[in-house]
């Protein structure tokens, strides 16, 4: 199924959970942990999300090159000029979707347009 979520005015991390619920097919009832639900998610208007001010400020994205002294943070507000709203959005939904062999496949199935 394809399922449209209008992200205005809803926080990061409920309209993440929302999204990885959905993905996972935990919304059906024949909800199967080891198979792929097949859901198709379009999320829209995402540059119109609410974010605190705080939380621009002091949430922080780190990312290790694996080398000594390679770990590096980047704030919230940097990660939305570099990248943009569809990164944070996807970021947050790998988040919350469980480690294992399905996750990727699931990710290709998330369509983020601002």
């Amino acid at each position: 199924m394809e399922y449209k979520i209008d992200a205005q005015n809803k926080k990061i991390g409920r309209l993440a959970s929302e999204i990885a619920m959905i993905l996972m097919g935990k919304n059906t009832p024949d909800f199967e942990k080891h198979k792929i639900a097949g859901n198709t998610v379009e999320v829209f208007n995402a540059s119109k999300m609410s974010i605190d001010v705080k939380k621009l400020r002091e949430k922080e994205y780190e990312t290790y090159s694996g080398y000594p002294g390679g770990l590096k943070f980047t704030s919230l507000e940097k990660m939305l000029e570099k990248k943009g709203y569809g990164e944070v959005i996807r970021n947050a939904v790998h988040g919350m979707l469980p480690a294992n062999k399905l996750r990727d496949r699931l990710m290709k199935n998330l369509i983020i347009k601002d």
